[in-house]
């Protein structure tokens, strides 16, 4: 399938001081498939999961048709080896009180484009399994507490057109998920919501941008690249000089970096997530049609005998790895269990099946809500250097809805050398921790 490409410009806004320079200048690389000289860029992608994916897709896509482009993809794990890759796979663009969050529609419909092209994929990466892209039954949230419930229901009046909120009673949501306990009588439907298989789309994703990559060679004018290299990068400073940009998009991994130690608003948080199947004595299972369920637990439905709960929530933890030791097992069933069942209570007669962790990197709260942090970083490494470094971090919880779009805007930012191109509720952490001269 050819991807369409847009011609995006490389252009440099001179309304203010820049921070950013100006646009690199093209070096001259010789194109084996042409046989002729050819501007070059090149550019390191630090991260690979869904901010490390998304920027990638989006460099290639818009960078101009007539360049030499080679993206290197670095991750000392790989394809999903951090918290992208164990996180939940729920997709919606509302908040706890169901109101829709900072620029919902827009991040909705760039998250649903993503996922289309890598659902185009998905034979390709696992032609012998039965692992699912995207699941498109819906998210059920029970209202359990009446605190909020004029205000959630005043918000679900107002959902977004291209995500739907249905205000349902016990009946109307048992007839979705059988044994549901709505203790208020309401529950929120949302019957467009997606849940996705994280690694499966990664997957999928980092194969589509080979793919791009691919078909814009080959219609004969600049070469486009992409290579993966599994290693890992201890200082910002050893790909000086090698890279026209290197962006860093490590979520947690990004706070552990020398360059930006201490120096970013992020806080750590390492959750974990366990996988349960109903046993073969017992035939209470989920519908085909059964929505994932939200609450003080979630349950992201696999199939109806398969299903993943979380989350734990372990602030300031430095363990990064997705190994869950049995003991951290045990005790994350011993939270979660109790949570579910208060609104599923057939919860417990499934079977643990093991258990995987992330370290999310969680934003600071702002007047929007939590929002990721976007922007150029010369000005936090310190020394002189010809390469630049930009940050696409702090994804938190809610990575899955706005890592398509703002991905798109840091490869617009990066293409163009030009920050103003990214919204500057994105980029305001900045100006707190960087003195202007």
């Amino acid at each position: 399938m050819m991807y369409r490409q847009s011609n995006f410009p490389v252009i440099v806004k001179t309304s203010r001081t820049m921070r950013v320079g100006k646009p690199p200048t093209p070096v001259m690389a010789f194109s084996s498939s042409s046989h002729i000289h050819q501007p070059s860029l090149r550019y390191a992608v630090l991260g690979a999961g869904f901010a490390g994916l998304s920027v990638v897709w989006h460099l290639l896509e818009h960078s101009p048709i007539d360049l030499h482009v080679r993206v290197d993809v670095i991750d000392e794990i790989g394809i999903g080896g951090g918290a992208s890759g164990v996180s939940g796979g729920l997709i919606h663009p509302y908040s706890p009180k169901v109101k829709p969050l900072w620029l919902a529609a827009k991040c909705w419909e760039e998250t649903l484009r993503l996922l289309s092209i890598a659902e185009t994929n998905n034979g390709v990466v696992n032609q012998n399994s039965n692992v699912f892209i995207a699941r498109r039954k819906g998210i059920l949230r029970p209202v359990v507490s009446l605190k909020n419930m004029s205000v959630m229901n005043d918000n679900a009046q107002n959902s977004l057109a291209s995500c739907r909120i249905q205000s349902i009673n016990e009946d109307a949501a048992r007839s979705l998920v059988p044994n549901l306990y709505v203790p208020s009588n309401l529950a929120f439907y949302m019957p467009d919501a997606v849940n996705i298989h994280p690694q499966g789309y990664l997957e999928a994703l980092y194969l589509a941008c080979e793919t791009l990559a691919k078909e814009i060679s080959s219609e004969g004018l600049g070469e486009k690249e992409i290579n993966f290299q599994k290693r890992s990068i201890d200082h910002l400073l050893e790909l000086e000089g090698e890279y026209d940009a290197v962006i860093v998009c490590l979520g947690a991994r990004s706070t552990f970096l020398p360059e930006l130690f201490g120096k970013l608003p992020l806080r750590t948080c390492r959750g974990i997530i366990a996988h349960l199947h109903l046993p073969d004595n017992i035939r209470e299972e989920f519908l085909e049609h059964s929505p994932s369920i939200l609450s003080d637990a979630w349950i992201a439905i696999q199939n109806p005998r398969n299903l993943y709960m979380g989350s734990t929530w372990e602030w300031k933890s430095c363990n990064y790895s997705q190994i869950v030791s049995m003991e951290e097992a045990s005790k994350a069933l011993e939270e979660l269990i109790p949570k579910a069942s208060a609104v599923y209570p057939n919860i417990t007669k499934w079977a643990f099946d093991g258990a995987r962790a992330g370290l999310r990197a969680m934003p600071p709260l702002t007047g929007n809500g939590s929002l990721p942090l976007l922007g150029q970083i010369d000005d936090l490494i310190g020394q002189t250097h010809k390469s630049k470094f930009w940050l696409f971090s702090g994804l938190g919880s809610r990575g899955l809805l706005y890592h398509a779009w703002l991905g798109k805007l840091m490869a617009h930012a990066v293409i163009s050398c030009d920050e103003d191109v990214i919204p500057p509720e994105l980029t305001s952490w900045r100006p707190k921790l960087i003195k202007k001269g």
